[in-house]
């Protein structure tokens, strides 16, 4: 983040249309922290004015750190040929983003300006389906040919390696662009100059398919600790790699709509910052109407033990504290099935050994809070609303916690996202069955059934 008296005085050049000075302050600004003032500080319609002090590489390297969104306003406020020149030194995978956000015509215009091999790229890597990893891979990679000598792969790298996004992995093809194995830069610098590259390489490869999903690639480079994650077609061709800092985007984003799935919130397509109220209100409208039609169900219960509340009005002291830690019990168990299942700790093999320990834990939890509320039925209601209360609390807690747990079973199991059994579904359910529960057995051990 830029120092407070720097992002002053860029904001006074800025006011003073000195562009020089604007130059001049910004030549030694971290690449990200000059994006942040773009993004946040600049006015509307003065980031191309900051973006053309900048090389055309410190250029292409900001405008690709810039929100997606904030990418898709600055373009039509730059000329074809501004937008060209940018684009042509983008990395693949961020200018082929960009290119799907452009309305037609800026498309077309671009087009026009840019090389055959760029065209087509951006065509490929615009036309893979969103989700999927080529959807994020990039086309830069360096590579060598099978039967190559260590010198004449150095001599491939040293002509190839300014255009690329990382050199650090080389992977080595056959005549048909198939992926045969893989060599580390450092292997090939220390290794005599006459060495075959095939002596080198690695022949065990972790590769994805182009239509794998993003969050199996980014599991995968997490997994073996890669710095890219080679991506073949069907016929296992090399069509491009995905790199760690592309799998960190994919996980943060991922782990976003989790949280947002978590709390029964649509998927927002801008930042939250960025978001209208109206993409507020229809992010989240949904499940709340849903939830509190659910939500009827608990008042249909009370109303049906009308007679056992009448008979003993102490009974409602302690029904939010019952269907409250049914509700948290719950919640806990899916928030650790959920995660369980997104790092791949969790499969539906699992079933029986998670439904059993499930049990297990649930009722030592349940024996705990029933100790605990003890004292408290039995000093404010007596003995027998005592037992009822901690009776109540062992079930409720069992079956809250089994909830928890199978809901995102299920979901994942019937093919939809376990992050959907979210903490308002998993409490509004156990907020249902806690009260059928409670009252079920209070009418029953109270002699009122």
């Amino acid at each position: 983040m830029l120092d407070k008296q720097l992002a002053v005085a860029l904001t006074d050049a800025l006011a003073s249309a000195d562009m020089e000075r604007v130059a001049t302050l910004t030549a030694d600004v971290n690449i990200p922290d000059l994006a942040d003032f773009i993004a946040e500080i600049v006015l509307p319609g003065e980031e191309v004015d900051v973006l053309l002090t900048q090389t055309i590489e410190r250029r292409a390297e900001v405008f690709g750190y810039l929100p997606l969104s904030l990418q898709e306003a600055i373009a039509p406020m730059m000329t074809a040929g501004q937008l060209s020149e940018l684009v042509t030194h983008m990395p693949s995978d961020e200018r082929a983003d960009l290119f799907n956000v452009l309305d037609e015509v800026r498309k077309q215009q671009l087009f026009q300006r840019l090389a055959w091999e760029e065209r087509e790229d951006i065509r490929r890597l615009a036309s893979y389906e969103d989700g999927s990893a080529g959807a994020i891979m990039s086309s830069d990679y360096v590579w060598a040919n099978v039967g190559m000598t260590v010198g004449e792969a150095l001599d491939v790298i040293r002509r190839t390696a300014p255009d690329k996004e990382t050199i650090y992995q080389v992977y080595v093809l056959d005549h048909t662009h198939q992926l045969m194995g893989v060599v580390s830069l450092r292997e090939l610098i220390v290794a005599a100059g006459n060495v075959l590259v095939d002596d080198l390489m690695t022949t065990d490869i972790v590769s994805a398919f182009v239509n794998e999903e993003q969050r199996e690639v980014a599991r995968l480079i997490s997994r073996y600790d890669l710095l890219a994650l080679p991506i073949v077609d069907a016929a296992g061709k090399l069509v491009g790699i995905v790199t760690y800092d592309d799998a960190m985007d994919v996980q943060e984003a991922e782990t976003t709509d989790d949280i947002h799935r978590g709390a029964n919130i649509s998927k927002l397509e801008v930042n939250f910052s960025d978001a209208k109220p109206l993409d507020l209100y229809r992010s989240r409208v949904h499940w709340l109407v849903i939830l509190v039609f659910a939500n009827i169900f608990t008042g249909a219960g009370i109303a049906y033990f009308e007679e056992t509340i009448a008979a003993h009005i102490a009974l409602l002291f302690f029904m939010p504290l019952l269907v409250a830690s049914a509700g948290n019990a719950g919640s806990q168990s899916a928030t650790l099935m959920v995660r369980g299942m997104a790092t791949g700790d969790v499969t539906a093999r699992d079933w029986g050994k998670l439904i059993s320990k499930e049990i297990f834990v649930a009722t030592a939890l349940g024996l705990t809070m029933a100790l605990a509320v003890m004292a408290v039925g039995y000093f404010r209601a007596g003995p027998d609303i005592a037992l009822v209360v901690s009776l109540t609390m062992i079930i409720v807690v069992m079956v809250g916690s089994l909830i928890g747990m199978g809901l995102p079973l299920l979901l994942n199991k019937l093919n939809f996202d376990p992050a959907t059994a979210s903490t308002p579904l998993i409490t509004t359910i156990a907020d249902v069955s806690g009260v059928l529960i409670y009252f079920g057995i209070a009418t029953v051990m109270l002699g009122l059934g």
